[in-house]
């Protein structure tokens, strides 16, 4: 199967408290972008998991796609193995989700070429252990998220258009949510004040801000030509909602070479589209 994982954005962000286990418990939307990666994965017989590709200063035992394959191949037939070739466009380290969407798109495309025959929520369940992002790729639907980010209610799909930013600047998960600076105590909203346009911010933009001069400019960019330029993730990618897919790249016109950029539209149903086609 040929695979493209697509990227997420975080409409919004809040911490509203952290478990007794240190987790933070947080309230998000999350919306899919055709910003993808290419993943071709190859059912083998020989019981072995080849990982070609990806990102070369991360070890094979840590790659998410290698570790979404060895989490499914005990469920599998004996000597079920798998090939797993991967070429990144999605940034790492830009809260982008692209290591998530890797693995999902693991566990969804075994799922079909192994014959488990797992439902959506099954794989979700196991998917939550190798990332708490990594739910939302594969119910491949917008959605309102909870919790450390597993619980998760549809969203309606609306077709939306972005211009998003990596301004070449990674910023590491772990490090963000300890940051001191880190506003941990938002006050609760609900669904209906999410979909009624209850104000919202990311928590993470002042933290990432503080490290990066780079990602200011690049917020800076996109609130001069959209407005509303907002965070993802824990960053560092920043993005802005655009009337049309052609004002989206038109606000991205001469930005500097040391960004990476692109216009893009929001999706739906990503791995059921391509394996359809594939």
């Amino acid at each position: 199967m040929l695979l493209f994982p697509p990227a997420k954005l975080n409409r919004f962000l809040h911490i509203v408290g952290r478990r007794p286990d240190g987790y933070h418990c947080l309230q998000s939307a999350f919306e899919l972008i055709d910003w993808h990666d290419e993943l071709r994965i190859e059912a083998t017989t020989d019981g072995a998991i080849e990982r070609i590709g990806g990102l070369a200063d991360v070890p094979t035992d840590a790659d998410l796609t290698v570790r979404a394959a060895r989490l499914l191949q005990p469920l599998a037939a004996a000597r079920s193995g798998c090939r797993l070739t991967l070429n990144k466009h999605i940034p790492n380290g830009a809260g982008l989700g692209g290591g998530s969407a890797d693995a999902a798109a693991v566990l969804l495309a075994l799922n079909r070429l192994w014959n488990l025959q797992l439902d959506l929520a099954t794989l979700a369940r196991l998917g939550l252990s190798l990332g708490a992002d990594v739910p939302v790729f594969i119910g491949q639907q917008p959605a309102f998220a909870e919790g450390i980010g597993e619980l998760l209610t549809p969203l309606p799909y609306v077709e939306r258009h972005y211009a998003v930013i990596y301004p070449g600047v990674s910023l590491a998960t772990g490090p963000m949510f300890a940051d001191p600076r880190l506003q941990r105590d938002c006050a609760p909203i609900s669904l209906a004040n999410y979909l009624s346009n209850t104000p919202t911010g990311n928590v993470f933009e002042p933290v990432a801000l503080a490290q990066s001069a780079e990602i200011g400019r690049a917020m800076n960019w996109l609130q001069l030509r959209l407005g509303n330029a907002r965070l993802t993730g824990s960053g560092s990618a920043v993005y802005a909602q655009a009337p049309s897919l052609a004002s989206a790249g038109t606000a991205l016109l001469e930005t500097p070479s040391v960004w990476n950029c692109r216009a893009v539209r929001s999706i739906t149903n990503w791995f059921d589209k391509q394996a359809a086609t594939g």
